[in-house]
């Protein structure tokens, strides 16, 4: 018999209670009505709970329904959360890779919270069960806990956060850090949020409290704090002499080359961390791995997910880990006997028989039960209504939401309760938009499921979260809509991560035979670094070399003098001759140009001080509702700079604002905002890219974002014939565009604007002397946006000087991925698997292969290494028709694998290419890897 939810919960509860059967069913839960089965049970139940999936991704989306519906906070301290994730290694088996650090923190939190959490609930996936780790007992130990008043031995801390992986750097700023100060020791424990200060006077704990990573500001006091390991394998344990024994007899034992097994041992000896260090865990703890199963207490509660999916997931991994095994005995690279880090599906399907079971299923009934098993708990619910896919033909007409509202409207009258959860505060607005269009009140104000059970009327709620998909529970008066049902619109669940904060700029950024310039003497060659000992001082020296084989010796604390030689083009430049004057003639040169420009620049920039300007009329709701159009969630400096642009376009003055933010940040979308108000005033918007592939990019983007309103958006470009060009360029003339989106092209004297009101330029920097002469007159007469990743230093110093506006974004939007890097020597086996990996997921790939003159033989062997892959080639040097037919082929998924040159490198965004594999990236420099 079917039931309402809380019905069937407390029926489980009986049973479970009771304890007379080992496997209970549940049929019948439909969308979020899983998470909700899951948080009725935590509510009920003071035993600890094992929600496992199929899969990683199903398993982090049910973790953050559950925890959205237990009122978690989404940044909550792992110490005090309620709902844990154990994320899997995410590399393939026997990788030469180690597993991301935020991901080891992330899984030994997890198993903290089994081994210390009274009633842990934990959600997981059938890889990361079948993943052994490090052995309970040491684990357990290896946690500290430090207190106000206790006694504490400086050292001995050192030593034990060192044991535990912790890396002793100069300043705390990310987890796994740790610093000490005279008395004041910094910890970033993977169990909070914020970084931990302990103060000792006489050691003895005096002060223990939060303080802020970025400005190092001390905040909240704690009673007692726990640090817990942050990697599996910490440097301090690659040391031990036993442990490079076993590894020693294990590389011969496995054949690997004498080459490959010496530089194990060297880098084990001097206690370096590399990638694949992980597969040592069988060696480093003195005993055999543990599996996950012998963290879960006593009494846990396994809660099993489509139970026949996840056993079959657990043979298609075991599979996995023997292929990667063989593929790793053949070539040989080290790897452990798979047992010793990996549970078989057979053990795994045994280990899954030791605990009292739920299995879940979606099925509202079944055939004969299986023998052992009890008679299925039901529940009754059903699909949430789908209006986005058939109801909405453009999101600019709210009668579209008239089913939803009329809906709402019935559940309101029967005294049931609504809620609708969408992704952060602008959405939030959007949809309350709509629906008191329809004169329907909504509820904002309630923050939380339970709050809203309990909330005295029955107006529809409106609530910010992530839900894959609503469910009715009509017998229990509960009607959940997720924002993909509501708008139509797909929203992908991505990851929150931090992000990874600072660059290193140092002597690091130099290789022998580098060209770099000495602010006093020139450029010169780099021929690398020489300890020395000069005038009784010993100390290391860059050593220079200038034409003519002279010589000059540069020490190491005045690098400031020294930076890398950028030049325009990829020809050698000329070294000067130490004492010859030749550098002091370029340098007055230049002087005398930069004054030329700056008096130039500054009668432009008089003008525009002086010239009114057309001021824009202040948004109204066609705005909002093209803005709560954007994927993602604006971050707080993105909003600030859409701000900056609103107010500088509704004024006299003309715009003429910088917008500096790394790639991915979000500035396009501020330049639409822009181009939005301009078009929606009548006027055209002409937007200046310096590659013609961005082009091709940013016309994409911008048909796609105002595909629903009566703008006309064209392109002039190589990558069209001449006529199209030409008829695109008199259209523009004519008045009969709206944003003209082009390269150099669009600065000819041939291409005119009768209306032009605004001047979209994306990196200003790689446009040349001749094509800013002509920027510079445009820029008289209209308002500019510029953006820019890289800003050049005048454009940086004008915005200093306050000559030109500046708006900063520095935060990522906080939907997208944190870019993950992996550094592992060429292979043939970790290409395919990346690749196919990318692949079976539906995306696609780059392959940055710099060499055009072989680069027709890499696409060959790729094609041979992947045959499922559709691959193509584009460099620089392809005709221009070739190379568009190939980009186009690419941007609309006809080919997968794109073998390319750096041509790439500017600016290019196709978000279905999620990985990309640069072959020598020692060949680059860090700006274009960054």
């Amino acid at each position: 018999m079917q039931r309402s939810l809380k019905e069937a919960a407390g029926e489980l509860q009986a049973r479970l209670v009771a304890n007379t059967e080992r496997r209970f069913p549940v049929m019948g839960l439909r969308g979020a009505a899983g998470a909700l089965m899951i948080r009725e049970m935590r509510l009920r139940l003071t035993r600890p709970i094992v929600a496992v999936t199929s899969t990683a991704p199903e398993a982090e989306a049910l973790a953050g329904e559950v925890a959205f519906f237990l009122d978690e906070a989404a940044d909550a301290d792992a110490a005090t959360r309620r709902v844990h994730l154990l994320r899997s290694w995410e590399v393939k088996p026997m990788a030469q890779l180690s597993p991301p650090t935020d991901a080891q923190a992330s899984q030994l939190a997890a198993l903290f919270a089994m081994i210390r959490h009274e009633s842990p609930l934990i959600v997981t996936s059938a890889e990361a069960l079948m993943t052994r780790t490090i052995p309970r007992t040491i684990f357990n130990e290896s946690i500290v806990k430090v207190a106000v008043g206790d006694s504490l031995d400086l050292d001995a801390l050192v030593e034990a956060l060192a044991a535990c992986g912790y890396q002793r750097v100069p300043q705390t700023e990310e987890q796994g850090d740790f610093s000490v100060r005279g008395g004041i020791v910094d910890a970033f424990s993977p169990l909070y949020r914020d970084p931990i200060r302990i103060e000792l006077e006489d050691d003895v704990i005096t002060s223990i409290r939060h303080f802020d990573a970025d400005s190092q500001r001390s905040g909240e006091e704690l009673v007692e704090a726990t640090i817990t390991r942050t990697r599996y394998v910490p440097p301090s344990a690659l040391k031990d002499p036993k442990l490079r024994e076993q590894v020693t007899l294990r590389a011969a034992e496995i054949g690997m080359v004498r080459k490959e097994a010496a530089e194990l041992s060297e880098a084990l000896e001097n206690g370096l961390l590399f990638p694949g260090a992980e597969l040592l865990m069988p060696y480093a703890f003195g005993h055999a791995l543990d599996s996950v199963f012998d963290y879960m207490p006593s009494g846990t509660l396994l809660w099993l997910v489509d139970p026949g999916r996840v056993l079959a997931e657990a043979t298609r991994f075991a599979d996995a880990v023997n292929n990667e095994t063989a593929a790793a005995a053949q070539k040989p690279a080290f790897h452990p006997a798979p047992e010793a880090l990996f549970i078989t599906a057979d053990a795994f399907e045994r280990a899954l028989g030791n605990f009292t079971a739920v299995e879940v299923g979606s099925l509202v009934t079944m055939a004969a039960p299986r023998e052992g098993w009890a008679v299925p708990v039901e529940v009754k619910s059903q699909n949430a209504l789908r209006l986005g896919a058939n109801q909405l033909s453009g999101v600019r007409t709210p009668p579209s939401f008239e089913p939803l509202a009329t809906e709402l409207r019935e559940v309101q009258r029967g005294q049931g309760r609504s809620l609708m959860i969408v992704e952060g505060p602008h959405q939030v607005a959007r949809l309350r938009r709509h629906l008191e269009a329809w004169d329907l009140e909504v509820n904002v104000e309630c923050k939380s499921l339970s709050a809203l059970m309990e909330w005295p009327d029955f107006r529809p709620a409106i609530m910010e979260g992530e839900i894959s998909a609503g469910v009715v529970l009509q017998e229990d008066g509960l009607y959940l809509y997720s924002e993909e049902e509501i708008f139509g619109e797909p929203r992908a669940r991505r990851r929150r991560r931090p992000t990874a904060k600072g660059a290193l700029l140092n002597l690091e950024e130099l290789k022998p035979d580098d060209f770099v310039v000495h602010i006093d003497h020139g450029i010169a060659r780099y021929r690398g670094l020489r300890h020395m000992k000069v005038a009784d001082v010993e100390g290391d020296f860059l050593n220079l070399e200038y034409a003519g084989n002279d010589t000059m010796y540069v020490p190491v604390e005045r690098i400031n003098l020294v930076q890398r030689y950028i030049g325009g083009d990829n020809a050698e430049p000329k070294l000067d001759k130490l004492g010859s004057g030749s550098w002091e003639k370029v340098k007055r040169r230049t002087r005398q140009a930069v004054l030329a420009m700056a008096a130039e620049l500054l009668d432009i920039y008089a003008a525009r001080e002086v010239m009114e300007g057309h001021a824009y009329p202040a948004p109204g709701a066609d705005y909002d509702e093209f803005a709560s159009r954007f994927e993602f969630e604006e971050t707080p400096d993105q909003q600030s700079a859409i701000d900056d642009v609103i107010r500088d376009l509704t004024r006299v003055k003309p715009m003429d604002r910088l917008i500096c933010g790394d790639a991915g940040f979000g500035k396009t979308e501020v330049a639409l905002r822009a181009a939005f108000i301009a078009v929606m005033d009548g006027r055209q918007v002409a937007v200046l890219v310096p590659t013609t592939i961005l082009a091709e990019q940013h016309w994409n983007t911008f048909r796609e974002r105002f595909k629903d309103y009566p703008v006309r958006v064209e392109m002039v470009s190589r990558f069209r014939s001449h006529k199209e060009n030409r008829a695109v360029i008199d259209d523009a003339a004519a008045g009969k565009v709206d944003v003209i989106i082009g390269t150099h092209r669009l600065l000819s004297s041939d291409v005119q604007f009768p209306r032009l009101g605004l001047l979209v330029i994306d990196e200003e920097h790689r446009f040349g002397v001749v094509d800013k002469e002509r920027i510079k007159k445009l820029k008289k007469l209209v308002p500019v946006l510029t953006m820019t990743a890289t800003p050049i230093p005048r454009t940086l110093h004008m915005a200093m000087l306050g000559i030109r506006d500046l708006s900063v974004i520095q935060t990522p939007p906080p939907d997208r991925q944190l870019i993950r890097t992996f550094v592992a020597h060429f292979d043939d086996a970790t290409i395919r698997d990346s690749i196919l990996r990318e692949l079976n997921r539906g995306g696609q790939v780059f392959f940055v292969h710099n060499r055009v003159e072989n680069i027709d033989y890499m696409a060959s062997h790729l094609r041979s290494l992947v045959p499922e892959a559709r691959t193509a080639i584009a460099h620089g040097q392809m005709k221009e028709r070739q190379l568009e037919n190939v980009m186009r082929d690419f941007i609309e998924k006809r080919v997968n694998v794109l073998v390319c040159s750096a041509i790439i490198e500017s600016g290019l965004d196709i978000p279905n290419a999620n990985t990309m594999i640069i072959n020598r990236a020692d060949h680059f420099g860090l700006a274009q890897l960054y």
